[in-house]
């Protein structure tokens, strides 16, 4: 009975008291074993497989779901219901011409995700029934993937990935340690260090394994790679121990075991719950601001649809309202239609006018757009200018539907460290207690040529000094999380050897921990390795030392800084503690901090990345008081990260400074020659970085992004504590707005007198800036007048910025009145956040992992690849995309215009003015391709030229080419080109006669004269007119052009001979027979089309010649230089061909 209470005592305390702490772990079984009788409450959870569902859809929902989601894009679902009125009610043209290009469309569409989809069944497929080995009742068993569940005890064996989320609990190493590489997780080759449980290490054998008697508390499935909270409860004679367990006993699915001749684990989340399935989450959808404009457009096109059915209903009643005018004969209405209420015979008119004038929408035009940026954006993949042999990698297009938004960037955000730097730090010097050490030519572990003495400054220090000496450099020999390496290489890559002896190569996922280990190295102090958690240092005397590693305090963004707690063999305890100047020196209580400070500072400005270093001695009693803290705080499952930081900050206190370190972290390759051509196409460069103001400042004069007559506008804490951020904010304004204001007025000005502004702000004031304290009453308007600064500045720095300020920087700028188009780049996890939140996220393919090109739009392998990304294929993108939405609204109003005014010569009758055929083949077969193909390869200007003159993105900016007056303009003369089509082919069937045989004929051109001829010539000019205005708007021509533009219009008149030569049996009516021959057999309509197309395009060459003439844009006048160029080259080369002729005429 007690153990019945007791358990429902766990049971209450669990889910009804205390069920606001419980809601969010799990309580995992290992190896299914029920816990010791009174222990705790064996409750068995439900947890999903190991199946991974990457698929959308299955076999049985796919048509249904794919339908839905079709359908609720907006001309989709508008093309279905005009199919529908067509099946519902008598309209005058056939279902057919609805329903087919919606097929068309919808089939297409579907076919593509369906494949896309089967693709990724089949990875599922490949993923789910591979093979894992289960250790089940003292023996090891295979079995699929997708059969493991939590709590089964997993052997995973070398170089094999780990199927699931999995808790370490013992290696084949004596110290429980396994070595992973997480490159298919984070793209991070490097060996991370994990740890097995400390109870459960020594357990090696599958019987000892199998014994294991322990339940796990964790918490739920978290998206978060890096974070993991839970505890081990052991039960030893039935009593439980506690262990803590965090990420670094956590195996994550993918990844990969190195190293390490096999391990045992737990499966903890399984399936669809592993973090890395999480993480397969879609993104936020983003929209092109292309595609905004094409939806206005859209509106626009649907109210004129509706307005022109409007108007011939209420014309058609008008018409009617005369006696003599009644319904005609051959609309086939019965009686009782005819006795309608009138008002549902207007709706059914209005309904039955909106199906004769829909083909205005262009529904094709949704999978041309589809089709354009899919295939296009394999341009971009396909570059050879952007691949680099040295990653053997390509750019990436993870997202086709932002490629001309590309073409339209106003803003570029940009991170430092790894973007515009390469990332690859070489160890420069160290300062001691104001003593400087020089170890020249040490990159990354390779020692440079002609390196072989050490170059040290101002080296005469006393013997205290010298005991500080040794001491900073055992610091940073032990404090890392560096690993050790025997063998020559490292994943393929040679690491280098010294002075040809066998030596070890350090790993970390830090490369500056390498530089500064290396850099030790060099200065004669070599870290060994770590081994039963001692780590071995080879000092001076080549005399080894161990310490015993007892407690690591983890780097984090928020501290900047980590710590190691050692003890010497002779027993002495000390903490060692390195990071940023601005998290080491508050703590700091005596050393000697000015003359570092002052080298630190002295080294930022030369843009050395630093790294102060410090050290507290710890008493056994303080020891123990640490561990207390530090135990507390892991063990608990509930907000443990703050508890840990919590304890952190009461541990790294009252330190001792020992010195600094200085490594160089070099610029990339065309960094600076990039940012000037981004500065010249009109795009603003903002860096955003976490590192310090001197640093980020000396790197932006590097990378040119500031020029030395740039004059610099600082917005910064140190600024702000002594005058009011009011006062500061108030004082940056008038300067940069009495400049702009002269600048205005007087733009004949001399480009001297012109002063180019750069702001540099800090994190803290940046802070204060977007959310103002309450007490300040001037606060409401801090964030518009910073903007307003920012606007008059060429370029801006943040630095000392958390990854979150960095999103809310792009969001200000993103969200301001302007609305500009914002780009973001960054190669780091801290920089996923900006990359989400811009217009465009693109994601370098550097040291920091892959989470940025995860998460990116497009990916490239090094910062100088955005100048061609942007300037070449976001320009060709652009103007491709805008002329195919242009082009696509024109031929549309050209095709139905003539079909309006038709209704004014057939009594409003919605008598059809083109067959079905022509009604239905227009968009899907006569007009697609060239303007498909020429969305494809167009490029107006040489790509060469684009790369060397970016002043020629400034014609496109700011959507430009789909603003209204062109949009406008394009309507126009599609109505133009229908006016002239339908009253030039009417005029020439002005006058009519009777032939011999009872058939009406024109006297002008002897032609039939009937209304499917009379339609059949306008639709004739219709197709060549559209067509040849491609074939006039074209500057990159193509033997595929020739094809394309040539082949459709012969399709048309093959199409046209079949559809009227020949009678088909599978139609209930043969009113196009003979009457396309009949018509080309007449002279005079041949000259009539001919006219007829040439007074069509007219205007419009007029209009482009004289525009070209008068007010020339910049890309005009260097399509004018280009043409003039290549004439100039081809008759040099035609005279100096008659010049050759000529000579060999005179020597014979």
């Amino acid at each position: 009975m007690g153990m019945d209470l007791s358990t429902l005592r766990t049971l209450i305390s669990r889910y009804c008291v205390g069920e606001e702490n419980w809601v969010d772990s799990r309580t995992v079984y290992i190896g299914h074993k029920e816990p010791p009788p009174g222990a705790e409450a064996f409750i068995q959870q439900r947890f999903p497989d190991n199946r991974i569902v990457s698929s959308k859809y299955t076999f049985w929902n796919f048509i249904p779901k794919n339908m839905f989601e079709q359908f609720r894009r907006i001309a989709n679902f508008y093309f279905l219901i005009i199919f529908l009125v067509q099946l519902i009610i008598d309209t005058p043209t056939s279902p057919i011409t609805s329903g087919l290009p919606l097929f068309f469309v919808i089939t297409v569409t579907a076919i593509k995700q369906g494949y896309e989809d089967w693709l990724r069944h089949k990875a599922d497929n490949a993923v789910n029934q591979c093979p894992v080995h289960v250790l089940q009742h003292g023996k090891v068993i295979r079995k699929q993937s997708r059969k493991l569940r939590v709590g089964d005890i997993v052997f995973v064996k070398e170089d094999e990935s780990f199927p699931c989320d999995l808790i370490l609990l013992s290696s084949s190493r004596d110290d429980g340690t396994c070595y992973v590489t997480t490159a298919s997780l984070d793209g991070e080759s490097s060996h991370k260090t994990y740890y097995a449980v400390q109870d459960t290490k020594a357990y090696n054998a599958e019987k000892e394994v199998d014994s294991i008697h322990a339940t796990i508390e964790c918490e739920q499935p978290q998206p978060d790679l890096y974070k993991f909270v839970g505890r081990i409860n052991i039960y030893m004679n039935n009593e439980p121990v506690a262990r803590p367990l965090g990420s670094e006993n956590l195996l994550l699915r993918g990844a990969t075991l190195k190293n390490t001749e096999y391990i045992y684990a737990v499966a903890i989340y399984t399936g669809m719950e592993t973090k890395m399935a999480l993480n397969y989450q879609t993104k936020s959808q983003k929209r092109s601001a292309v595609e905004k404009s094409m939806n206005a457009y859209l509106v626009v096109y649907l109210c004129i649809l509706i307005s022109k059915a409007f108007i011939n209903t209420v014309l058609k009643y008008a018409w009617q309202s005369d006696p003599i005018r009644d319904e005609p004969w051959y609309d086939q209405r019965t009686e009782a239609e005819r006795e309608r209420h009138i008002l549902i015979r207007a709706f059914t008119d209005f309904l039955a006018f909106m199906v004769l004038f829909n083909y205005i929408i262009p529904v094709s035009m949704y999978v041309t757009v589809e089709m354009q940026k899919f295939l296009g954006s394999y341009f971009i993949m396909w570059d050879d200018e952007m691949f680099d042999p040295e990653l053997g990698e390509r750019a990436v297009v993870n997202t086709s539907d932002l490629n001309e938004e590309l073409g339209q960037v106003e803003y570029v955000f940009t991170d430092k460290t790894g973007t515009l730097t390469e990332n690859n730090m070489e160890f420069i010097e160290c300062c001691v207690d104001g003593h400087v050490y020089v170890a020249q030519a040490i990159c990354n572990g390779q020692v440079m040529p002609g390196a072989d003495t050490m170059d040290m400054i101002d080296t005469s220090p006393g013997p205290e000094a010298r005991e500080h000496e040794e001491l900073f450099f055992r610091a940073l020999c032990l404090c890392h999380t560096v690993q050790v390496k025997e063998e020559e290489t490292v994943d393929g890559i040679k690491q280098g050897i010294h002075h040809g002896k066998s030596t070890s190569f350090y790993i970390s996922s830090s490369p500056d921990e390498v530089a500064l280990v290396e850099g030790m190295k060099r200065l004669g102090f070599t870290y060994l390795r770590l081994k039963d958690s001692h780590m071995e240092i080879l000092n001076r005397e080549e005399e080894i030392e161990r310490f015993e590693l007892l407690e690591v305090l983890t780097f984090d963004s928020v501290r900047r800084r980590m710590s190691v707690i050692v003890r010497a063999s002779t027993g002495e305890l000390y903490l060692f503690c390195k990071g940023a100047d601005s998290s080491i020196f508050p703590r700091v209580i005596s050393g000697k901090v000015d003359q570092v400070r002052a080298r630190v500072e002295h080294n930022a400005v030369e843009g050395l990345r630093t790294l102060c270093v410090a050290y507290r001695p710890l008493s056994p009693a303080q020891y123990q008081e640490v561990c207390l803290l530090l135990s507390g705080a892991k063990l608990a499952l509930q907000d443990r990260d703050k508890r840990l930081a919590e304890a952190y900050d009461m541990i790294e206190k009252d330190l001792i400074l020992l010195g600094a370190t200085a490594v160089e972290d070099r610029l990339q390759e065309k960094a600076a020659d990039t940012i000037e051509s981004l500065h010249k196409a009109g795009m603003k460069v903002w860096v955003l970085t976490g590192d310090k103001m001197e640093t980020a400042a000396a790197t932006c004069y590097a990378s040119k992004l500031f020029h030395r007559n740039t004059q610099i506008l600082e917005l910064t804490t140190k600024r702000t504590e002594e005058q009011s951020l009011h006062d500061v904010l108030f004082d940056l304004s008038r300067t940069v707005l009495r400049q702009h204001g002269g600048m205005s007025r007087d733009m004949s000005g001399l480009s001297s007198d012109y002063v180019d502004y750069g702001l540099i702000i800090d994190g803290a004031t940046l802070s204060t800036v977007m959310k103002p304290s309450q007490e300040d009453s001037n606060s409401g308007n801090y964030k518009e007048i910073f903007l307003e600064i920012c606007r008059n500045c060429s370029a801006v720095l943040c630095c000392r910025m958390a990854p979150l300020q960095k999103a809310q920087v792009v969001k200000l700028i993103k969200t301001s009145k302007e609305h500009p188009i914002t780009l973001a780049v960054g190669d780091g996890a801290n920089d996923v956040s900006m990359i989400l939140e811009a217009h465009v996220g693109i994601g370098i393919m550097g040291k920091e992992g892959r989470q940025a090109v995860r998460n990116s739009d497009y990916a490239i392998p090094k910062f100088k690849h955005l100048k061609k990304i942007l300037l070449v294929h976001g320009h060709y993108y652009y103007i491709r995309i805008s002329e195919l939405v242009q082009y696509f609204f024109y031929k549309n109003v050209c095709f139905i215009f003539p079909q309006f005014l038709y209704q004014f010569f057939c009594g409003f009758s919605q008598q059809p003015l083109y067959d079905t055929a022509y009604l239905t083949l227009y968009n899907i077969s006569f007009t697609s391709l060239p303007i498909l193909l020429y969305s494809l390869i167009e490029q107006h200007i040489n790509m060469d030229i684009l790369k060397k003159d970016p002043c020629l993105y400034r014609d496109i900016a700011k959507n430009s080419l789909l603003r209204w007056p062109i949009f406008i303009y394009w309507t126009v003369l599609g109505v133009y080109d229908a006016i002239v089509m339908f009253f030039g082919a009417y005029f020439l069937f002005d006058n009519t006669t009777f032939t011999s045989n009872g058939q009406l004929m024109t006297t002008n051109t002897q032609m039939m004269f009937g209304n499917w001829t009379f339609g059949t010539l306008v639709f004739t000019v219709l197709v060549f007119t559209v067509t040849f205005k491609l074939a006039l708007d074209t500057h990159y021509w193509t033997w595929i052009n020739h094809f394309v533009i040539w082949g459709s219009l012969i399709f048309f008149v093959v199409f046209s001979l079949l559809w009227g030569g020949i009678i088909w049996p599978f139609l209930n009516y043969q009113r196009m027979y003979y009457v396309f021959m009949q018509m080309l057999s007449s002279g005079p309509a041949w000259l009539s089309i001919v006219l007829l197309i040439t007074a069509s395009l007219l205007p419009d060459v007029l209009q482009k010649v004289i525009w070209r003439a008068l007010w020339p844009t910049t890309t005009e006048r260097i399509q004018h230089v280009t043409d003039n160029r290549v004439y100039e080259e081809a008759e040099a080369c035609l005279s100096s061909d008659s010049l050759l002729g000529g000579l060999a005429v005179t020597q014979a």
